[in-house]
């Protein structure tokens, strides 16, 4: 049976269906799911058009998103709550740069959650009241906008490193190495061929083939790129003869 989602994310009285779908798509990427909603502007948010756009496959967590008409309903089950609120509040909790917190907050087995404000006035002051810490995203001191789905991006990465992030996966298989006889093979092509064109003497070879060698080696070669190169010295032989007809 599969865990619940420790974690809760939290939109209070959000104005655009995009921004739902957005944050829906923000916070799968990450592996979470839990999506509350604080009265909306629109009661049917999850199934307006554009948020069902910009959630981009996340269409899942949007539609599992509970819409509730307070802050405290939303909080229920939550042990931490953190505000995300640029500005501090005085009487307010302590203010503290995402990582800083999550850093000891991951270890700590909490029901956490985060509250993201409205777009255009973000969190009231009872709201972040209401929680045990209050975040702030650092930010160039000169322009610290940043969308609501931007913030909750930020948040959500930095608390599933917090957790202990996801492996990135190898997009390609691991390219075999030429053996080496296949690159024995190509040095011996290389030697006539450079031979036929008369950029080696083969009287005094002096160095170039061992160095030659020594190149092949460190770029650890695979099978396709000793046929590529096997490939240029034949066609250096064939120009070779061509100039010499």
């Amino acid at each position: 049976m599969t865990a619940p989602d420790p974690t809760r994310f939290i939109l209070l009285q959000t104005s655009h269906p995009g921004n739902v779908g957005a944050t829906a798509r923000a916070m799968k990427v990450m592996g979470f799911s839990d999506l509350v909603l604080v009265a909306p502007r629109y009661a049917d948010v999850q199934h307006q058009a554009e948020a069902i756009s910009l959630a981009s496959g996340a269409t899942d967590v949007l539609r599992n998103a509970r819409v509730v008409d307070s802050l405290a309903h939303a909080l229920d089950g939550v042990t931490y709550a953190c505000a995300t609120a640029m500005t501090p509040r005085d009487f307010g909790p302590p203010t503290h740069p995402p990582r800083e917190l999550f850093a000891t907050l991951g270890a700590q087995g909490q029901r956490v959650a985060f509250v993201f404000g409205s777009e255009r006035f973000g969190m009231s002051n009872d709201d972040v009241y209401r929680c045990h810490a209050s975040l702030s995203i650092p930010t160039d001191p000169q322009y610290g906008s940043l969308n609501l789905a931007q913030a909750v991006q930020i948040i959500a990465y930095e608390w599933r490193q917090a957790l202990g992030g996801f492996e990135v996966a190898a997009r390609t298989a691991p390219s075999l190495r030429a053996d080496g006889a296949a690159v024995q093979g190509l040095l011996d092509h290389w030697q006539r061929s450079l031979t036929s064109i008369g950029f080696l003497d083969p009287e005094a070879p002096k160095k170039l083939m061992p160095r030659l060698n020594q190149l092949f080696n460190r770029a650890h070669l695979t099978p396709d790129e000793v046929q590529i190169l096997r490939g240029v010295a034949r066609a250096m032989t064939s120009e070779s003869k061509r100039h010499d007809k």
